[in-house]
């Protein structure tokens, strides 16, 4: 396939976004149609494509439209996280592979009739998790693989984000965060830090989480912004929010591995993952910007210093980021998770991140909000793989592999 036709679903400020620098870097990629629930939005879309490629796509509010299209091949969707298992699911059904943003899932039914709708069609689905090609993250996943940490014991990760102003004007910006968050109570948002973790222990293949228990804290950052920053009279002042500020989740993997997830985005606060890999031979801390590994440390424990993490790029900087001119946001990284959707179309190959992952990392948010419900009783992880994570087909080598560095291909 030289060329791959798009159907676009999806353009808030994320999504169009990403529609740009898709078109600004893939030429290799046809936007067919794009489709948006407001028609500003989907105007922009089109005139995007226009302006960058000189044809105009089909426009539709309705992405069912697309799906009946026989000259587009894929459906890609940064689309409010309400509708993404609709839109993936159809899509499968309609014989289009997809590409979907990230997003906790609402029930686990929704994420069981994902995999089972890709195992009756064979019809890949794919989550856009870019964290998983950071730079940062790719050198540790090398690391991992070599075996520098030694066995894997403990992982941390977090969604720490200040998006106080974005959640309070959610209906002047028409963000879905804004009803999430006042309606919802758990790990809304575990992906950024879960993908990345979740390829380091081998979930879902050859390991898998087990269960998780989650607590909450009260929710009083949005309400003290508000009435702050626009008074006792503006929109929700009088809302009692019900997503707990701080939200942290324990989980436990079937090999004896511990993972913590931290939602925290209400509070003031820097931007940070948190992430934290931990094992019998050193530790990466993303906080601390730094590596330590055995031997590195003088005298006791107290004296260990954390080196740098660019200090290891030279030797261990994962080879797909050494042969990559940085293009796209967020680093470069929503380039290359896109990339690699794009060449699993192109070579009719299965994806990086497949449907287990997306159905396994999606599942996290609505078990959170079960476990806080229920005084953050312990509750079981689906085995959305059925068994079969012990004994998986062998993974598709590529350059944007996330299961094994294949240094042989670049």
């Amino acid at each position: 396939m030289e060329k791959v036709r798009v159907g676009w679903v999806g353009l808030g400020a994320r999504g169009l976004g990403l529609l740009k620098m898709v078109l600004n870097n893939m030429p290799d990629v046809d936007i067919v149609g794009v489709c948006d629930l407001y028609e500003d939005r989907t105007e922009c879309g089109r005139a995007a494509v226009e302006e960058q490629r000189g044809y105009s796509p089909v426009t539709t509010d309705d992405y069912r439209r697309l799906l009946e299209r026989d000259d587009i091949d894929a459906i890609i969707t940064p689309s409010a996280w309400e509708a993404h298992t609709d839109i993936c699911i159809d899509s499968m059904l309609a014989g289009k592979r997809v590409a979907v943003e990230v997003g906790g899932a609402y029930s686990i039914e929704q994420c069981w009739e994902l995999v089972r709708t890709y195992e009756r069609t064979g019809v890949h689905c794919m989550m856009l998790e870019n964290c998983c090609y950071g730079k940062e993250e790719m050198t540790i996943l090398n690391m991992v693989k070599k075996g520098l940490f030694g066995e894997l014991v403990h992982c941390e990760g977090g969604y720490r984000h200040d998006l106080r102003d974005e959640i309070a004007l959610g209906n002047i910006n028409r963000h879905y965060r804004l009803r999430n968050y006042k309606n919802r109570n758990g790990e809304l948002y575990p992906t950024h830090e879960l993908g990345p973790l979740a390829k380091y222990l081998n979930i879902n293949r050859g390991n898998r989480m087990t269960m998780l228990t989650s607590m909450s804290s009260k929710a009083v950052g949005v309400h003290d912004w508000i009435m702050r920053n626009k008074g006792e009279n503006f929109e929700n002042a009088d809302h009692r929010f019900t997503q707990g500020d701080v939200v942290t989740t324990s989980i436990k993997c079937a090999h004896g591995e511990t993972i913590v997830l931290t939602h925290d985005t209400t509070l003031p606060r820097g931007y940070s993952r948190g992430n934290v890999v931990q094992g019998t031979r050193g530790i990466w801390s993303e906080d601390r910007h730094g590596i330590l590994l055995d031997g590195m440390g003088e005298g006791n424990s107290w004296a260990h210093k954390f080196t740098p993490i660019e200090e290891f790029y030279g030797e261990h900087m994962h080879p797909l980021w050494k042969n990559y001119e940085v293009v796209g946001g967020h680093g470069g990284m929503d380039y290359l998770v896109m990339r690699a959707f794009i060449e699993s179309v192109k070579n009719d190959t299965e994806p990086p991140i497949d449907v287990y992952d997306t159905a396994a990392w999606m599942s996290i948010t609505v078990l959170s909000e079960n476990s806080i419900a229920c005084g953050s009783m312990p509750v079981a992880i689906p085995d959305f793989t059925n068994g079969k994570w012990t004994h998986r087909k062998p993974h598709v080598r590529s350059r944007y592999c996330l299961d094994e560095v294949c240094e042989d291909l670049f």
